[in-house]
């Protein structure tokens, strides 16, 4: 479970600049399971998914905050490895479990945390894994959200700001009729966790065609 953290990072940040960038806008329609995703080919990663059909999932990059694919005027934004805080990548595929992260949270995660929680950033708390949870160096931050399910993300934390990664921390969501989306983010915007969430979310709904 570590691992698929830790070779993510190294894997999104030494491929990055190997990736087919493209500034095409042209939409591709693409079916996954019960879903339909109408998404430009700009910000669909790889140029094998750019293209109309069914699909077992979507692999995309954004800019943050702006929520765009590859532009001119974004190109530096894709270029440069050496700011992974200013990309979020989404996978979008269908949903094999009736829970997403924060569904998790309760019945799975909490069992799982050791000791007390430590304040972390923007309201959110820090919960380090037993030895025996199978997460290794990995930890959770949590928050409440009144009414709505807890959030939960779970990150590995750089030793600085300047290792930091594309894919330190990564979540889960449900989105559509039967999708999940899990997104990768450097751990320099977990101040941003809700506006980040917020913003994936209605970017998938944005992109469901009627």
């Amino acid at each position: 479970m570590t691992a698929s953290i830790s070779v993510a990072g190294r894997w999104y940040g030494e491929n990055l600049a190997l990736a087919g960038h493209t500034t095409s806008t042209e939409n591709n329609d693409i079916f996954i399971g019960q879903d339909h995703l109408r998404l430009s080919s700009n910000v669909i990663r790889f140029e094998e998914q750019r293209r109309t059909g069914a699909a077992e999932r979507a692999d995309l990059y954004l800019t943050w905050p702006g929520m765009q694919g590859y532009t001119d005027g974004t190109r530096t934004l894709f270029n440069n490895v050496n700011h992974p805080e200013s990309l979020i990548f989404l996978q979008v595929s269908q949903s094999t479990m009736s829970r997403d992260m924060s569904g998790r949270l309760e019945p799975i995660y909490q069992h799982l945390f050791d000791g007390t929680a430590l304040p972390g950033p923007a309201g959110l708390q820090r919960h380090a894994m037993k030895e025996s949870s199978g997460y290794g160096e990995e930890v959770f931050f949590t928050a409440d959200r009144g009414g709505d399910t807890p959030y939960a993300v779970r990150c590995i934390l750089p030793e600085t700001p300047a290792t930091s990664t594309s894919a330190d921390c990564q979540r889960d969501i449900h989105a559509g009729h039967d999708l999940v989306v899990l997104y990768r983010f450097s751990s320099q915007l977990l101040p941003h966790w809700q506006a980040i969430d917020t913003a994936v979310l209605n970017y998938v709904n944005s992109k469901l065609a009627p």
